[in-house]
């Protein structure tokens, strides 16, 4: 699966319904041509230290704990597809590996594990509990310190149709996460309710439970789950309690308030206001925690990835790719939170110091990185210079 050119397929489409003009929404929003500084940085791109026999591939997502051990979820496995009494299971399409402090491989988590098929994004909670997310299983499982699963969001539909509907069974089932569009804030409703359409058949969920190719999960200080929601049919952040309890959901396809062209990243400040990188659009997007729309800006290119550093004042870390590898049109931003662009750093390329793709980014600390590139198969830790 070619993550790069699917997901600027489907931004393109959208964008083709919504009207190619960006709006800006509040006085946050920014000159797309200001010039912007560059920052001076190193980087490593010898970090990770595997086995002869273990390769990282296309990094889906990248992150470190408490502890400065870092996990790395990549498409580096063989997916491959079971036959049950009236389901198919696919697994194995990536995998999940740890490594410490230095770089050197620890240990792989998950092997096998049913949501495992596309791996597009990972996150290290405040716990230091390990949270994959993966676009072809629509699924997000968190993972315990000692690599235990803990909690899974989202469905898993098949792929293959192996029995026919029963009669009597009500009407086929939604495809993934498929859904009316939504206002902010609000609560979903029962299944079928008020809708003239008969009642989902068993085993479809409630809805808002199905995410479409999902990309980031995010939490706020209550311990409340943010799930982006994401580059497929959905446009939407769906909100679930620390259990998994679903909560609310905003969002739908478009280009004003409140409505995305793709949800690609996220990220929440420490006044639980949410960060939502609407790539089709090119701007951040900023919600308050019921999901009611608070400014937008750009001047950050195509946001693909985002991460929030943990200081006494915080700023996003926005990385850009303006092609469909990120090999022509590539940097990373660094922003206030009120959208003023410090300046960015990096370009296209396979060399040091130059991204494929920065899919994944995490940032502890101000000034040190971890970016994760699809295109160039690798983990780069970045340091800039004070």
């Amino acid at each position: 699966m070619n993550m790069p050119n699917i997901f600027y397929s489907t931004a393109a489409a959208a964008l083709v319904i919504c009207g190619a003009s960006l709006v800006a929404h509040s006085q946050n929003t920014q000159n797309s041509s200001a010039a912007v500084p560059d920052l001076a940085f190193d980087a490593a791109t010898d970090l990770l230290k595997t086995p002869n026999d273990l390769h990282v591939g296309e990094v889906g997502g990248v992150g470190a704990n408490s502890k400065g051990q870092i996990f790395v979820y990549t498409r580096t496995g063989h997916p491959y597809a079971t036959l049950g009494d009236n389901r198919t299971f696919s697994r194995g399409g990536s995998r999940l590996l740890q490594f410490d402090q230095t770089g050197k491989f620890v240990r792989e988590l998950g092997q096998d594990v049913y949501g495992f098929n596309a791996a597009i994004g990972l996150r290290v909670d405040p716990q230091d509990n390990v949270w994959t997310v993966d676009e072809g299983a629509n699924q997000i499982v968190k993972f315990d310190t000692e690599g235990r699963v803990t909690l899974v969001l989202g469905r898993k539909p098949e792929a293959i149709v192996v029995r026919p509907a029963q009669p009597g069974s009500g009407a086929p089932a939604a495809a993934a996460g498929g859904m009316a569009p939504i206002q902010p804030g609000a609560a979903a409703p029962p299944a079928g309710a008020g809708s003239g359409q008969p009642a989902r058949p068993p085993g479809s969920g409630i809805p808002g439970s199905g995410f479409s190719r999902p990309t980031d999960v995010a939490w706020d200080r209550a311990g409340n789950i943010y799930v982006a929601d994401g580059i497929g049919t959905n446009n939407r952040v769906a909100k679930f309690d620390k259990d998994g309890r679903f909560i609310t959901h905003w969002g739908s396809t478009g280009n004003g308030p409140s409505q995305f062209a793709g949800v690609k990243a996220m990220a929440i400040d420490a006044q639980g206001n949410v960060y939502v990188a609407d790539a089709g659009n090119k701007r951040i997007q900023v919600f308050d925690a019921e999901g009611m729309f608070k400014s937008a800006f750009g001047n950050v290119g195509t946001p693909l990835a985002m991460c929030i550093t943990r200081g006494a004042t915080q700023h996003l870390y926005v990385s850009h790719a303006g092609d469909d590898d990120g090999m022509d049109d590539a940097a990373i931003y660094k922003v206030q939170l009120d959208g003023k662009v410090v300046g960015k750093f990096g370009s296209a390329g396979k060399q040091p110091k130059e991204f494929g793709l920065a899919n994944s980014l995490d940032c502890r600390g101000d000034n040190e990185l971890l970016v994760g590139e699809m295109t160039n198969w690798r983990v780069q830790r970045v340091t800039l210079k004070r």
